[in-house]
């Protein structure tokens, strides 16, 4: 993300020529990655501001909408970089949109986010574009428990919330039983999951492709723990560049 940030901005000032004054959501601006945003914008000329998106608010009107952050009003901006945090989602795209009412460019669309963190809109993205991707079923009827399990080929799978991020509500089970179990009481506790197809062969390893414009501009290879079928760094995994 930060070598998309670093194109977007680079692109903008191809185009413009021109100083830009930019808004950067972010609840944390001394994040390492925020940090080398600011740095970039900086080297090129631009300004650009901090913007807690929690602290906005907004006024909905048809042809004046209108963005507020501690008490004064969010405007003359020609670009926005959301860094939104996934618990934060709702409120967060609720003021990117209205940044997008105001004509203001966003590096991210709001669409495109919401899509991003929906694991469920993601794969059937991905399936409609002929992206290869583990056999996934999904099911809101908990009578069918066994028929969703089939489809995924069978235990083992991995069962995943719909909302889930850096591994967390991600669970591996081997054997029917136990995946039954596992199904069971996430619907019963109301909880939308996923059931997929488990990769034995990964070995825990994936590749992460940073896309601009459909265009690979990055690669990483991650690889998890010792025992560890997630790859998450936040689970303890490393990382390296891929070829």
């Amino acid at each position: 993300l930060r070598g998309g940030s670093r194109t977007f901005l680079h692109s903008l000032t191809e185009k413009t020529h021109a100083k830009m004054r930019i808004a950067l959501l972010t609840r944390n601006p001394k994040l390492y990655s925020h940090q080398r945003i600011v740095e970039s914008a900086h080297e090129r000329g631009h300004e650009i501001v901090p913007v807690d998106y929690l602290k906005c608010y907004m006024n909905i009107t048809s042809r004046k909408p209108e963005l507020r952050y501690l008490g004064e009003k969010l405007t003359g901006f020609d670009a926005v970089i959301p860094r939104i945090a996934a618990s934060h989602t709702f409120y967060g795209l609720a003021v990117l949109r209205q940044f997008e009412m105001m004509g203001v460019y966003p590096l991210n669309e709001s669409v495109a986010i919401g899509r991003s963190r929906d694991k469920l809109r993601s794969l059937q993205i991905l399936a409609r574009d002929g992206v290869g991707m583990p056999v996934t079923a999904f099911a809101n009827d908990t009578s069918r428990t066994n028929d969703v399990l089939d489809m995924a080929g069978g235990a083992p799978v991995v069962i995943k919330l719909l909302e889930g991020t850096q591994g967390i509500g991600v669970v591996l089970s081997e054997t029917p039983k136990s995946a039954r179990s596992v199904i069971d009481a996430f619907h019963g506790a109301d909880i939308a999951i996923l059931v997929q197809e488990f990769i034995k062969e990964a070995e825990g390893t994936d590749i992460r492709a940073f896309v601009v414009g459909r265009k690979v501009i990055a690669t990483m290879e991650r690889k998890g723990a010792d025992g560890e079928f997630r790859s998450n760094l936040h689970r303890g995994g490393t990382s390296s560049k891929a070829i």
